[in-house]
Parts: C-alpha cells; sequence; structure tokens
C-alpha cells in the first residue's frame, strides 16, 4: 500500500479520534449545563417559594373565619397573620400543621388519631388528624404535587433553658442563649405554677415577677415558700434581648411520673380541648382515678403571662373503659399557655401530681414546627432561610427544596 494511503489512513482516524473526543467533552459540558440550570432553577424556586408562604395568610383569611382558627381546609396555603405584614407568623395556621408522621397517638375513647409535637413530659400538643393541614394537602395547594418536594422547619432563635439548682427553698437557673451564644443583660419575665394537691382539687400558687441575666446569660430564680421534694410546679419565662430577640422557656416538676394529665385538641372553631388521663391514652391498661383543675396565661402584647381564669376549669377522670374525659373551652383566639395540675391517685395507692402545659397558639412555648418530605433521597437539595416572628416571639424558617423527576430540561417561569 502506497506510504500516503496509509498517511491518509492515519490521519481519518485521528481526526475521527478527535472528533469523538470533542463530542464526549461537549456533551460533557452540555449536560454540567443543564445540571446548573437545573440547580439554579430550585434555588430561585425555593426562595419564591418560601416568601410566598411566609408573605401571604393563605384563605380564607377573613376576620369571621381564618384557616387557622377554624375547622375548614385552607384553599391557599400561607402562614402569615392575617392582622400583619412582612415576616409575621400566625401561632394558629402553625397549630393545624401536621407535624410528625409515624408517631401518631390514639385515643379510644374519641375514636380518634392525633398528630403528636411532644418535647417532653409535660408540654405537649396533640391535634386531630381531621383538622391538620398535611404535607400532600400543602403540595397541592401549592401547585408543585408530583414535581417538587420540601421540608418546611421552624425553630426558635432564642433557647430559654431552665435547671433545678436547689429543691428545698426552691431555686431555678434561667440560661439564656442564641446560636450557642449568651445573650446578656436580657429582661425575663416569669410565672412559678406550684400545685397543691390538698382538697377535691389540685389548688394553685401563683408566684410572676422579672429578672435579667448577666453577662453569662444566666439568671437565678428563688422561691423560699416552695419545697420542690414536696410540691410539683411549672416554670414559664418570657425573654427580650436587648438586640431586639424574644424568647420563651418552660420547666415541669412533677412527683411521680406513672400517670398524668393530657390535653388534647377537641375543635379548633369552639376553641375546645379535652382532658384525658395518660393511662387511657398510651393504653397503659394501669387503672387510675384523676382530678385536674386548668388555668390559662395568656401572653400579653408586653410580652409577660397573665392568668385568665376559665370556665369549669375542674374535674374528675378515671381511666378505663366506659369512663368520659374532661372538656374546657379556652376563652380567647389569643396565644396563651393551658396549664392543668393534676393529681392521680395509682392502684398501688401511690399519688402523681404535677402540672401539663400546651400552648394556644405556637408561640408561647418553644416547640419546633416541621412540615414536609424526606430530602435523604434525593441527589440535590436547595435551602433557604429566613427570620421571623411568630406573636413577636423570633424563629428562623428553613425551605429545603428538591426535585422528584431528576434532571431535566427546565423552562423558566
Amino acid at each position: 500500500m502506497p506510504e500516503a494511503t496509509i498517511d491518509h489512513i492515519v490521519s481519518l482516524i485521528a481526526l475521527l479520534g478527535a472528533i469523538l473526543i470533542f463530542i464526549g467533552l461537549f456533551n460533557q459540558t452540555i449536560q454540567t449545563a443543564v445540571v446548573y440550570e437545573e440547580h439554579a432553577y430550585l434555588a430561585t424556586e425555593c426562595s419564591d417559594l418560601l416568601d410566598s408562604i411566609l408573605l401571604n395568610p393563605g384563605s380564607p383569611s377573613n376576620t369571621t373565619l381564618y384557616w387557622g382558627t377554624s375547622n375548614c381546609t385552607p384553599t391557599n396555603f400561607g402562614l402569615q397573620d392575617p392582622e400583619f405584614t412582612q415576616y409575621e407568623l400566625s401561632p394558629f395556621s402553625l397549630m393545624r400543621l401536621f407535624y410528625s408522621p409515624g408517631s401518631s397517638v390514639y385515643y379510644d375513647k374519641t375514636n380518634a388519631y392525633y398528630s403528636n409535637n411532644t418535647l417532653t413530659l409535660g408540654e405537649s400538643l396533640l391535634t386531630p388528624y381531621n383538622e391538620v393541614v398535611n404535607y400532600t394537602t400543602v403540595t397541592q395547594l401549592l401547585g408543585i404535587n408530583g414535581t417538587l418536594g420540601f421540608s418546611l422547619a421552624l425553630t426558635p432563635l432564642v433557647s430559654v433553658i431552665t435547671t433545678q439548682t436547689q429543691s428545698t427553698n426552691l431555686s431555678l437557673t434561667v440560661t439564656v442563649t442564641s446560636n450557642g451564644y449568651p445573650l446578656a443583660n436580657a429582661g425575663l419575665s416569669y410565672c412559678l405554677i406550684a400545685v397543691s394537691g390538698q382538697g377535691s382539687y389540685p389548688s394553685f400558687t401563683i408566684e410572676p415577677g422579672t429578672n435579667t441575666t448577666n453577662s453569662q446569660g444566666q439568671a437565678l430564680l428563688s422561691f423560699p415558700d416552695v419545697d420542690g421534694t414536696k410540691e410539683p410546679y411549672a416554670l414559664m419565662v418570657v425573654c427580650a434581648s436587648q438586640s431586639g430577640l424574644l424568647g420563651t422557656g418552660d420547666y415541669e416538676h412533677a412527683l411521680n411520673n406513672e400517670s398524668y394529665a393530657i390535653p388534647l385538641i377537641a375543635d379548633f372553631g369552639n376553641q375546645s380541648v379535652l382532658i384525658a388521663n395518660s393511662q387511657d391514652v398510651y393504653l397503659q391498661n394501669n387503672p387510675s382515678s384523676m382530678s385536674y383543675n386548668a388555668t390559662f396565661f395568656l401572653l400579653t402584647h408586653g410580652f409577660t403571662l397573665s392568668q385568665m381564669p376559665l370556665t369549669n376549669p375542674a374535674g374528675n377522670i378515671d381511666s378505663g373503659p366506659g369512663t368520659s374525659y374532661g372538656n374546657i373551652t379556652i376563652p380567647t383566639n389569643n396565644p396563651g399557655i393551658l396549664a392543668i395540675g393534676y393529681n392521680v391517685t395509682n392502684p398501688d395507692n401511690t399519688v402523681s401530681t404535677g402540672v401539663t402545659l400546651m400552648p394556644w397558639g405556637i408561640s408561647p412555648m418553644p416547640l419546633p414546627v416541621v412540615l414536609g418530605g424526606n430530602p435523604l433521597q434525593s441527589d440535590w437539595v436547595t435551602e433557604d432561610i429566613r427570620q421571623v416572628t411568630v406573636n413577636g416571639i423570633s424563629y428562623q424558617a428553613k425551605l429545603e427544596l428538591w426535585s422528584l423527576q431528576g434532571y431535566t430540561e427546565i423552562s423558566q417561569k
């Protein structure tokens, strides 16, 4: 074969190889560009969607029928307080969100399941399934069902932690931080509820007060008339820092946790709450007799706690089949804390006494809010955050967003 022909063949092979390499590199560049476009789209969509959720109240949102304080299903989803503007969220629409799939509670006396948002014994929020707004409903209202997944989390910016430093001649230490740093010279407004088991129903002794944190973000509260070894109590704290951050905290101390009172939301529209015996809710099959006495603390616009007595606040509940439950009505649609003092006689003749707290509106207690799916199965998750307030209390809102359809060609809206 002539040398010229061989040279032509070699050159042709080299040219074809170079073309194939170029096509491969070009295809990789195109693929990278498509992935980048997908990520940029998700980032923009995440920011827009977060603002859409936080800067509109949803609907219906008029004063006579607001989806956050009624039983109706929203026709448009948003968490903004209808009486305010900017990033001020409604404490009641947050109560209606479905928090924790997989940890629901069934109460056989109402034949209903409840969404369970519980931090620890003595502080909980249980909402019936037929009145919660779940993840599927929200994705449909937002117009992203089947295309995008999301997870929305709202967490308090201020942490208010209380520890008992002395039982007799009770003293408590309150530590206030934000993002791990102490908040010095922060003003505290607090209210201690001590429960006495004397008489037919538990009675309350209420001690309000104010204090200021030191350079380490701590304040020592003293209650010399309270014996923590004999009296159950609860402490509710509202904190205001000089930087404008506001937070809340609470602490419960019970005597014998074998049985206790559990409040369950019955009806948002009627503002009714059921009082159940823990033996019935968690099916412990350990019959007991409970007496309770409830009161309500309103979180005022000055960020102090003001007691608001309830109508028919006291009652008796025996656990077991055929027995009833307590039922009280909260007389306001303003945020506050329902406090229930209880006295339970157990089958072994031991007595459980304590205080259970439930927020009416999310803000008075530091309950986190989480609504959404699981992003762990996604290749790429984008997130955006905002600082918001819920009835004046400081929260951080974080939205995580991901595609449910993989990498596709995206057309900008």
